[in-house]
């Protein structure tokens, strides 16, 4: 007698942190994870801890074609079947103060953080069962990878917070849209959490600011978020919601996922926006007068 086949998932940017974490999390619950990977030695390295239900996908958000290759490969796999979920983890990160900030860098995070996930979307939304028939299993899930940023945005991250910002307005008109084929759309809202993007935000190079009156504020911000990256909560966390967006008969239209609720979500938001505005302003180094840039 067969086995019943294992719901299928695709996950985006599954090399390292969340979508390492998130892969491990479905694989671990019963899933066949595709995982999008951009080089042969984290395949090979996922591929050798994660077999036999990992397959790696080798495509960059930005890449229609390569994407459109990738669901492909997927469809062979489902064989007529609906793939259970789509996890747009993929994301980067590049501080500036806008102000100065290469319009070129400011475009590049809403391409990988906005339209990387509509690319990602079309390609695989009719194997989440979305305007194609398919034989077997409820309609799929996907799971959008925002930020508290998406909703709060502080200086010198101006750009990733516009582009998560504007991913939350994409993620509710699809979710409205997507409705009439029984496809959800569920979004994460992770704080500070434990992840190489920290590692990676820390070796930007900010010397071309030091000459303007944001220079040292940059710096320092950029100092305070890799010492606070490494005390962030461990992916895991953040792996549990995808699961539970997943899995859960009517999970929350939005997640959050904040290791300290209060004071990284709720308080910014219950405070008068002026008020929070001097409160950053004054830690940075940004009120009028103060523009030598205090670090946090």
């Amino acid at each position: 007698m067969n086995a019943k086949p294992k719901p299928v998932v695709v996950v985006t940017g599954a090399s390292t942190g969340i979508g390492e974490a998130c892969a491990a999390a479905l694989i671990e619950v019963g899933f066949f994870v595709f995982g999008s990977l951009r080089n042969e030695a984290d395949a090979a390295r996922l591929g050798a801890h994660f077999a036999p239900d990992f397959e790696p996908l080798f495509f960059d958000v930005t890449a229609p074609e390569a994407i459109a290759r990738a669901a492909e490969m997927v469809s062979a796999r489902l064989a007529g079947r609906t793939l259970a979920g789509l996890v747009n983890n993929a994301g980067i990160a590049l501080p500036g103060p806008l102000l100065h900030q290469p319009v070129e860098e400011f475009q590049r995070q809403f391409e990988v953080n906005l339209f990387g996930q509509l690319n990602v979307v079309q390609a695989f939304a009719p194997l989440l069962g979305a305007g194609e028939k398919r034989d077997g299993g409820a309609p799929g899930r996907i799971v959008n990878m925002s930020s508290v940023a998406g909703s709060l945005a502080m200086p010198y991250l101006g750009a990733y917070a516009a582009s998560k910002h504007a991913l939350e307005g994409f993620s509710d008109a699809l979710r409205r849209e997507l409705m009439v084929f029984g496809v959800d759309v569920i979004v994460i809202e992770p704080g500070v959490i434990k992840t190489p993007i920290w590692d990676k935000a820390d070796r930007v190079d900010l010397s071309r600011y030091d000459a303007t009156i944001f220079g040292p504020g940059a710096r320092g911000l950029q100092k305070w978020a890799a010492e606070r990256g490494q005390k962030g909560a461990p992916a895991e966390w953040v792996a549990k919601a995808v699961l539970r967006a997943l899995t859960e008969k009517r999970p929350p239209v939005r997640i959050i996922v904040a290791p300290n609720y209060f004071f990284d979500w709720l308080l910014p938001r219950l405070m008068p926006a002026r008020l929070l505005d001097w409160l950053v302003a004054k830690r940075l180094g940004l009120l009028p007068g103060k523009g030598e840039g205090a670090a946090p």
